[in-house]
């Protein structure tokens, strides 16, 4: 496989996983292609949203258009990280989970799929729209005042290629924990925390003392109905949703991580909120999409914190 390749599989992947179905992520495709036919000026129109919906995850440098044998992959890599790759001399492409240069400038955009996620768990579109909108604005700003490019500039320099999966690996998270839901129908909170603790991923983060914990509710209590709005999406979104999910009929929600608003918004609307683990989730995302490179021969390296584990 070429990197574009790998990539590809990426993409795919994380549309295979993605809670509006092969037919939303097309409709969203659709609307950036009539967008794009309608403008007069094209210069500053990026291309690359025509066919790929996560413009978090991209490619960032091609320094050799190979056949790729061996991948480094990590959740965060900067030039330190980059640097270790090119000491090791044989890897031929550097896999970070966590968005860097165009990618991370493209974060905002992502978390329009948040939306959709909360309208498949009953939250009125319209509702979900307007709570995150305020949300997506304020990240945009926030990624703007970082030094993006960093990173990518590092990889031209080493010579090393280079790509983010971030939405898609994301995706294959919430999916994961959404058909482990529905199979096992926890209970309790502490049957959740329970059933996340079997995940090896979660397993490991719990004996490294971060494991899954509740910061609302108690362990004795009974979970509701349960939501996976916290795990895809770019990142966190606006705590208001908190009631709305309450609204909606949601008991409980599951996250990779809550900031304190999100916690106290939650818990005044008696929604019990389970961080299941940001880097450990991060590294069950990645390890899904690295065993299907496995699987066409590639060969997988980790390290930056992603814990591996093969499910092949």
């Amino acid at each position: 496989m070429k990197t574009k390749e790998i990539f590809d599989l990426s993409i795919k992947l994380g549309i295979d996983s993605d809670f509006r179905g092969t037919d939303g992520v097309q409709k969203l495709l659709n609307k950036r292609k009539k967008k794009y036919d309608s403008l007069t000026d094209k210069e500053y129109f990026d291309i690359e949203s025509l066919t790929n919906p996560y413009l978090d995850s991209r490619i960032h440098n091609i320094s050799e258009d190979k056949e790729i044998k061996k991948v480094l992959a990590g959740i965060d890599v900067d030039t330190a990280e980059l640097l270790l790759a090119k000491q090791l001399g044989d890897i031929d492409l550097v896999i970070a989970h966590h968005p860097v240069g165009k990618a991370l400038a493209s974060l905002g955009d992502i978390m329009e799929l948040q939306a959709d996620v909360y309208n498949y768990y009953g939250v009125p579109i319209n509702v979900a729209e307007s709570l995150n909108r305020q949300k997506i604005s304020e990240v945009s700003r926030g990624v703007s005042a970082s030094n993006q490019q960093k990173s990518v500039d590092s990889a031209k320099i080493l010579g090393i290629n280079f790509m983010n999966s971030h939405t898609p690996a994301d995706n294959l998270v919430a999916k994961f924990l959404k058909d482990l839901i529905e199979k096992e129908n926890p209970e309790t909170i502490e049957d959740v925390l329970n059933l996340l603790k079997e995940v090896p991923e979660y397993k490991e983060a719990s004996l490294n003392g971060c494991g899954p914990k509740a910061i609302t509710g108690s362990p004795e209590n009974r979970c509701g109905k349960i939501s996976i709005t916290e795990i895809t999406g770019g990142t966190e979104g606006s705590s208001r949703l908190m009631e709305a999910l309450s609204q909606a009929g949601i008991g409980t929600t599951i996250a990779m991580h809550a900031s304190e608003d999100h916690r106290k918004k939650a818990e005044a609307s008696h929604v019990n909120i389970v961080i299941a683990g940001h880097i450990s989730s991060d590294s069950l995302g990645m390890n899904l999409f690295l065993d299907e490179l496995e699987k066409r021969g590639v060969e997988v390296v980790c390290f930056s914190g992603l814990t591996r584990v093969k499910r092949i």
